[in-house]
């Protein structure tokens, strides 16, 4: 009998990890929860190299490498227009959302700033969204370089 007994936690354990393990294969997002941001990111468009550090409570994403002339020429402001894009900061996302944060993006493309969002998506995925009027959203999936 002390043989059942013994076997009777080490079933229900085996079926608990199978159960844990189809849940989170049923939903991915749950696995990816908490992928650490941190890191040097190509953006989609292979253009720029953003490097996401830990700033206050949340993130910060700032410029390492850009291609093209490498000024902020889009700026609107006329003082800013010649200042070299390596080192601005164009992500702050401070208030936690979902799987990701909320907070602002800066593009040196159009030269405005958008709300926006930073969402991990995988060790080596990191979706950027950026909103107008948090109804027009366009996103962008950065890739981690090693």
């Amino acid at each position: 009998m002390t043989t059942g007994h013994a076997t009777q936690p080490r079933i229900s354990s085996v079926a608990a990890l199978t159960l844990a393990l189809s849940m989170l294969a049923a939903n991915p997002a749950s696995a990816q929860r908490g992928a650490d941001p941190t890191g040097l990111w190509l953006t989609e468009s292979r253009a720029s190299q953003v490097r996401v550090a830990r700033c206050g409570g949340g993130y910060c994403g700032t410029l390492v490498s850009v291609s093209g002339s490498g000024v902020d020429a889009n700026n609107p402001d006329p003082a800013l227009k010649s200042r070299k894009l390596v080192g601005v900061q164009i992500l702050t996302a401070g208030t936690p959302s979902g799987d990701g944060f909320q907070g602002s993006l800066y593009n040196p493309t159009d030269g405005k700033s958008y709300s926006g969002s930073m969402t991990p998506k995988g060790p080596d995925r990191l979706e950027v969204s950026g909103c107008v009027l948090r109804v027009i959203c366009k996103s962008q999936t950065w890739t981690r370089l090693k």
